[in-house]
């Protein structure tokens, strides 16, 4: 259990103090007093390991095994005996484009917090140090605490969206950038930039997938009559509401200049591919003409005027001559070449 419990205290007039290290005496103390709680901090227990939590707490087994599988959406559930919280915090890898999702749950019951994480980018253990350095907010109990991860959690989504904007804003200048000439490869490695804004398309998605259900959750908790959560806390809800609402807008507002670009991009291909081929027909019209010239002079009749002729060669290389330079004028006043 050492290993699992990565942190564990008992608050008392919003300062830390030791407790029992046995959870069931620790929790027994923390309500004996009446205003102080216990907050027990884990990182990815196995099922036996987070069995003598939950038997401590009296856990309900559907939190219990939502808690174990950790592959959760962002939600809150109401239990006799607690309230059971899922956040999605995410971390953006701005060097390889990736955006990666942890999974952090907390437990909110009377007079005690159970902090769940898995994989890694949780604000926990900064959470906890602002906390322990504001006494006045922690004083107010459990419920501090639940608001503190929210607002860590959906203040971070905000750094993240500012950073997906300026990759995204590099990205569209590489997208339509003219120094690839019309080849639609725009990266130092010779990614195709239709295959990097799916890539960063599928980030945007993931981080969706975080921050979307969690409105949801949020906007329950900005109203009275969620167990265990204090009524005068709404206003403090309602503000990670908003900045959660901001967070959702800016994503949705990412996933469509990503569509945006991406069919820019393909319609900018399309034009010059029609290049292309208007190009390539231009040339073939020029060798086409002498072609069939050529052809006609080829065929070895007896009866044709000009084989008798001393002109008659250097006429038809004049006519095939002549004839292309037509072509190509005819075809540069349209813009063809």
């Amino acid at each position: 259990m050492p290993g699992v419990i990565v942190d564990s205290a008992i608050y008392r007039d919003g300062r830390r103090t030791d407790g029992p290290a046995d959870l069931s005496d620790a929790l027994a103390e923390a309500r004996a007093e009446g205003d102080a709680f216990l907050w027990v901090g884990l990182h990815e227990p196995t099922e036996n390991e987070f069995a003598l939590v939950s038997g401590e707490f009296g856990m309900h087994p559907l939190a219990v095994e939502d808690s174990l599988k950790a592959h959760q959406r962002p939600k809150l559930e109401v239990y006799d005996d607690s309230l059971f919280v899922v956040l999605k915090p995410v971390v953006y890898d701005s060097e390889h484009d990736t955006v990666a999702t942890g999974e952090l749950m907390i437990f909110i019951g009377d007079s005690f917090v159970v902090s769940i994480r898995h994989g890694e980018g949780a604000p926990l253990h900064a959470v906890r140090q602002r906390l322990e350095s504001e006494p006045l907010v922690l004083k107010q109990g459990p419920t501090a605490v639940l608001y503190a991860v929210c607002d860590a959690v959906v203040d971070h989504y905000l750094d993240v969206c500012a950073d997906l904007q300026v990759d995204l804003e590099e990205l569209e200048t590489q997208v339509f950038s003219p120094a690839d000439g019309g080849s639609g490869r725009r990266e130092a490695g010779g990614q195709p930039a239709a295959e990097r804004i799916y890539t960063f398309k599928r980030q945007v998605l993931e981080f969706r997938r975080a921050a979307g259900p969690l409105a949801g959750a949020v906007s329950r908790l900005t109203h009275a009559g969620v167990p265990y959560v204090q009524e005068r806390s709404q206003p403090f809800f309602r503000d990670v509401d908003d900045h959660l609402t901001r967070v959702n807008e800016q994503v949705e507002g990412l996933d469509r200049l990503l569509s945006d670009i991406l069919s820019a991009h393909l319609a900018q291909m399309g034009v010059r591919q029609n290049d292309d081929m208007r190009k390539i027909s231009a040339w073939a019209a020029m060798a086409a003409v002498p072609t069939l010239l050529a052809g006609i002079w080829g065929m070895n009749f007896q009866h044709m005027p000009e084989l008798s002729q001393v002109w008659g060669y250097p006429a038809a290389l004049a006519l095939m001559a002549g004839a292309v330079t037509v072509l190509h004028r005819l075809f540069k006043r349209n813009g063809w070449l």
